[in-house]
């Protein structure tokens, strides 16, 4: 899950990170009031959407006098956004995040992940902030350091040091900066993250350093220990189907093709998308089930998919091991019983109780084209959805 911008600040703050004075605003009142609590003369304003490259895409602003700041505001809230992140769909900013501004002497970059490969979460640091970490690896690889966070949220003095003398902070920023190291390695543990960035992270003309931007994302999978972050989610920042899936504990990723997919489990999902891609098609999502999931569940994955505009025809393929076949059916046919479809459907199942699921398919009197294997499956579907019917 991830958080915006001010959100992530707000948590950094609770660990006396220094961040520059701000406000959120989501109407032009607000933005009157912020001026007035802060004393702005001028301010950088800034959209708060759930996506990187705002500054790219205008949603990062200067404003040089008050009025200014109300009127470029104003106009960014609501702005949308369309970029490689977003999709073709964009977000919409509703806040604003308005600041005072900064005299930058040295931007910094200061991360942590889990690094997948050793299996621990990982501080990263460069002296080359203000860019992508990704931009940061490939032109100037030389200028990362990764060093590894303790399981208690701690890290090693001399792999502090180590940071400081990278990142060339000597004196008092050298001080400010290990204690805001200390900081990231303890929210990213503390908080289950899975992704937590200062970028830039910068030093002003008296030598401090602020973090003047951040993105923090939560490991879904922990929520249920996070109740107060969980309370942060924006389903604003996500598709309408993404949303439902959510409300419903299912696993779906919005793709771009035109063939809907509900499959269970993870690896058959991957398998399904990579079949339908041989045989010629485009999955439209990722949408797992999940093994156990009853047919009250298997109904609002079907209704997810029948309800987003570019799914063109369907492919359900499901294994049934501590989830029947009979019950996938049921789930099936409920829903089509209370809306019918005008896309093709392609059912595969293979399992417990196959021959019951089968069975209640066919004399359910609805056209569904059914096969036996899925690269059957996925040829029928292709097919369908280049030509599709009706019923």
């Amino acid at each position: 899950m991830n958080l915006h911008e001010y959100q992530a600040k707000l948590i950094l703050m609770e660990e006396k990170v220094p961040v520059p004075p701000f406000g959120v605003a989501s109407q032009a009142s607000d933005i009157e009031k912020i001026i007035k609590e802060l004393h702005l003369k001028e301010a950088v304003i800034k959209i708060q959407v759930h996506a990187g490259g705002r500054g790219k895409a205008g949603g990062v602003k200067f404003g040089k006098t008050p009025e200014e700041i109300k009127k470029i505001g104003g106009d960014l809230i609501g702005m949308k956004m369309v970029n490689g992140q977003t999709g073709p769909a964009g977000v919409i900013a509703h806040q604003v995040l308005i600041a005072a501004p900064l005299t930058l002497v040295k931007e910094y970059y200061l991360g942590a992940i889990i690094d997948r490969e050793r299996a621990e979460p990982t501080l990263i640091a460069s002296p080359e902030g203000g860019m992508e970490i990704e931009e940061i690896a490939l032109k100037f690889p030389e200028k990362i350091l990764t060093v590894p966070i303790q399981l208690d949220g701690s890290m090693r003095p001399y792999h502090l040091l180590r940071v400081a003398k990278f990142m060339g902070w000597t004196g008092k920023t050298q001080e400010e900066g290990i204690k805001i190291a200390q900081a990231v390695a303890k929210i990213f543990i503390q908080k289950d993250g899975s992704l937590l960035e200062i970028n830039p992270l910068v030093q002003d003309e008296n030598s401090h350093l602020w973090a003047l931007d951040a993105k923090l994302s939560i490991d879904d999978n922990a929520l249920f220990r996070q109740p107060a972050l969980a309370q942060m989610y924006d389903p604003t920042q996500q598709s309408p189907y993404e949303v439902a899936a959510k409300e419903h504990d299912l696993a779906y990723i919005a793709l771009n093709g035109n063939i809907g997919c509900m499959v269970n489990g993870a690896g058959l999902a991957m398998a399904t998308m990579d079949i339908i891609y041989y045989a010629g098609g485009q999955p439209a999502n990722f949408l797992d089930v999940g093994g156990s999931a009853t047919a009250e569940k298997i109904a609002e994955g079907f209704n997810i998919l029948v309800s987003d505009p570019n799914v063109k025809a369907i492919l359900v393929n499901i294994f049934g091991g501590i989830m029947n076949c009979d019950t996938i059916a049921q789930g099936i046919l409920t829903v089509l019983r209370h809306q019918p479809l005008s896309i093709p459907l392609v059912v595969r199942m293979e399992g417990t109780n196959v021959e019951e699921g089968k069975k209640m398919l066919r004399e359910s009197g609805l056209k569904i084209v059914t096969a036996d294997n899925l690269a059957d499956a996925a040829v029928a579907v292709v097919k369908e959805a280049r030509h599709g019917y009706t019923y």
